[in-house]
């Protein structure tokens, strides 16, 4: 396995469909780094920095596709989904779609989204990106030419969930499309996966930005960054210090290094005078 990827991706399965590959999830593999934190701390505020202008890219129409790859429970979302808040409160010109979807109902959410202004966002919605049928749909919706046309050549038709009108068997989509994944795009096209041509036609037709958080350090500098940010701005600043000196002492077996795992660690030390025994057992692994 390459450098820096993270151990999740596709395989076959006896059980899948001639169309699907099956995701594997598990940890992520983490890569040594000879940054010093300073370059990491750095290197991280720019991409975050980065990940904000597009996405106001894509809420103006300057940016028709836009691919967020880094691990999960980091902020990539956060940072999204509150500059859509911001834009649209009322979330009537963008729509947020988590979890699994079928090459019907995916149809169906980007006609019923096909307007200028509109932004569909899939968070980790896996299925889309292992179904030749969703990849095939989310190429011409992302497509780089003056008119995107997405057919439907299947005889099942569809009522829209707007109007529950009959839909047509072909619409032009004028809307942004925003995939936040956990999947890293550029390793999987690098190992030749199956579906790597696939992966590399959306690549080509969208913005991509990977995060650049491979190793244990900029996992914890993240984390660094939005507890200074306010996180934790519940407790008091010596607390905060200690949680934070908790997750880098035994970030070995920290079940997982996340913000949600500074927020666990944070509850315990505001409830708790045994909070380190306590998060030592529920939080760690291995940990005697």
């Amino acid at each position: 396995m390459p450098r820096g990827v993270p151990n999740k991706g596709f395989r076959n399965t006896k059980n899948s469909s001639q169309n699907q590959m099956a995701l594997v999830h598990t940890g992520p593999v983490f890569v040594e780094t000879r940054e010093t934190d300073e370059e990491i701390n750095a290197k991280l505020i720019e991409r975050f920095e980065v990940l904000d202008t597009m996405v106001r890219c894509c809420i103006e129409g300057q940016a028709r596709s836009l691919i967020v790859s880094g691990p999960g429970g980091l902020g990539k979302s956060f940072n999204v989904e509150s500059a859509l808040s911001d834009w649209d409160p009322e979330e009537k010109k963008h729509v947020i779609i988590k979890g699994f979807m079928r090459a019907t109902a995916l149809y169906k959410t980007l006609y019923d989204n096909r307007h200028k202004d509109s932004v569909v966002v899939f968070d980790d919605a896996d299925a889309i990106l292992r179904d030749v049928d969703t990849l095939g749909i989310l190429k011409a919706v992302c497509d780089t030419t003056e008119r995107r046309r997405v057919h439907w050549g299947a005889e099942t038709r569809m009522v829209s969930e707007k109007d529950g009108e009959l839909l047509p068997t072909q619409f032009e989509f004028e809307g942004t499309i925003i995939f936040i994944s956990n999947i890293d795009f550029d390793a999987l096209i690098e190992k030749g996966h199956a579906l790597a041509p696939h992966l590399e036609a959306l690549v080509s037709r969208s913005h991509y930005i990977d995060l650049a958080m491979k190793s244990k350090r900029d996992y914890i500098i993240r984390i660094r960054q939005v507890v200074a940010l306010g996180l934790l701005k519940h407790l008091p600043s010596s607390q905060v210090k200690e949680v934070v000196s908790f997750i880098e002492t035994n970030a070995d077996h920290m079940r997982e290094l996340s913000l949600r795992m500074a927020i666990k660690v944070g509850a315990l030390r505001s409830t708790s005078a045994n909070w380190e025994r306590i998060a030592r057992i529920t939080c760690c692994k291995g940990v005697k």
